[in-house]
């Protein structure tokens, strides 16, 4: 991550936009999931991204959203709050010609309260300190998950194991640096 006139940058790691940088506003709290960190959450994802439909929740910069799209994801969701962020999601999403992105200024947890319809891979990596990993995670079960989707977590390290639906179990789990990693998916 480097910083480019004012803004920070961030660089596509794989698939049909690998070495691409695009620029994230510089705002507190902003933390785009550094580079070997995702290396390893998309070879965990390899066999499943192709095609998918994936939400990118409380997306930032939208590294991990842009790096499935660039790997085949078919659509992804992206939810941010932040007006500066989202009008710098939807600048990439257009420099990148993201066909089947979708950007959309909400809450998370609000938006987890609207209709449902169940995503392939969600990414939720929520503000660090902020207690909204629980919420995120009661609010999945209202009909965004079903048996094949895969839910990846990204907490500070110091959190213990991430809470999960009933029924659903960590199948992956690192740590790097100050950050710890989870990929669930529902118990076979």
């Amino acid at each position: 991550m480097a910083k480019g006139g004012g803004r920070q940058q961030l660089r596509i790691i794989g698939g049909q936009w690998r070495g691409r940088k695009l620029c994230f506003p510089d705002e507190e709290g902003l933390r785009p999931s550094p580079d070997r960190i995702r290396e390893t959450l998309f070879n965990w994802l390899q066999p499943v991204i192709a095609g998918a439909r994936c939400l990118d929740l409380f997306a930032g910069s939208g590294a991990l959203g842009f790096e499935a799209l660039s790997r085949g994801a078919a659509e992804v969701v992206f939810v941010d709050r932040n007006r500066r962020v989202v009008e710098q999601l939807k600048a990439n999403v257009a420099l990148l010609k993201a066909e089947g992105a979708q950007v959309l200024q909400a809450d998370g947890l609000q938006y987890l309260k609207g209709p449902a319809r169940p995503f392939d891979v969600i990414f939720l990596d929520p503000p660090f300190r902020q207690a909204l990993l629980a919420p995120c995670i009661e609010g999945l079960q209202g009909g965004w998950l079903d048996a094949r989707s895969l839910i990846y977590i990204e907490t500070e390290r110091e959190l213990a194991e991430p809470p999960l639906p009933a029924g659903w179990a960590l199948h992956r789990s690192k740590q790097a640096g100050q950050i710890a990693y989870h990929l669930a998916a529902a118990v076979e």
